[in-house]
């Protein structure tokens, strides 16, 4: 029996990422692909145009992973809470891994022991971020005068990529990591430059476009 559609699957999956520690050990659990959840989690379209979401098998694969029973998917476990604040039970003292561009997107667990390439450095973030939240150091003028070279941005995998946030992705034709403003209009999503002299400043996100996270913060290093 197919079980009803509901975007209450989207914030559920967050329990269980929070659960298992983090989104790479729920995939392995449930024998999926961490790349696949991310595009989940990200309601990524698919290549008719719809948002990809947790059909009844992925749905069946993350509650028998999670030990949790037929059905549990489906059902309000936050009633009490707001949407918003789902995501995340991280406070603003949490610390997060400095790395590197080629680290993102790639299906690497970021809490696990990969090789930080600026030694171990961990950030503390001054707003409140989920624990998945990484750092990357700006590279480029594409996104100037506001996010200029050598500045520190934190990137929250959880974060909803809303219009007009700021967004890091990873570009499937290029395989190229970089952040650009999303912009979503007549159903269609693009990613805006901010520096008037950049060329082709408005570019249209394609069904393959991965979105790694959202910048919720940046900071300079002095």
């Amino acid at each position: 029996m197919t079980r009803k559609q509901s975007p209450i699957r989207l914030k559920n999956l967050e329990t269980l990422i929070r659960e298992a520690g983090s989104a790479a050990n729920l995939a392995r659990g449930a024998g999926t692909n961490s790349s696949y959840l991310s595009q989940v989690r990200n309601q990524l379209p698919t290549g008719k145009g719809t948002p990809r979401c947790i059909g009844d098998d992925l749905a069946a694969k993350l509650e028998t992973a999670m030990k949790k029973p037929q059905g549990w998917m489906d059902e309000n476990h936050d009633a009490g809470l707001e949407p918003a604040l789902v995501h995340d039970g991280s406070t603003a003292s949490s610390h997060h891994r400095l790395i590197s561009w080629d680290q993102v997107g790639e299906g690497h667990d970021l809490s696990e022991n990969l090789p930080p390439p600026y030694g171990t450095e961990l950030l503390s973030c001054p707003v409140k971020c989920s624990s998945e939240t990484f750092v990357l150091r700006v590279r480029g003028s594409s996104m100037e005068p506001k996010f200029r070279e050598g500045e520190l941005i934190f990137v929250d995998p959880l974060a909803p990529a809303n219009h007009g946030k700021f967004v890091v992705v990873r570009l499937a034709e290029s395989n190229e990591v970089t952040f650009k403003q999303l912009v979503l209009e007549d159903g269609n999503k693009y990613l805006k430059a901010l520096n008037p002299d950049w060329p082709n400043r408005i570019v249209q996100v394609t069904p393959d476009t991965a979105i790694c996270g959202v910048i919720v913060f940046k900071g300079e290093a002095l």
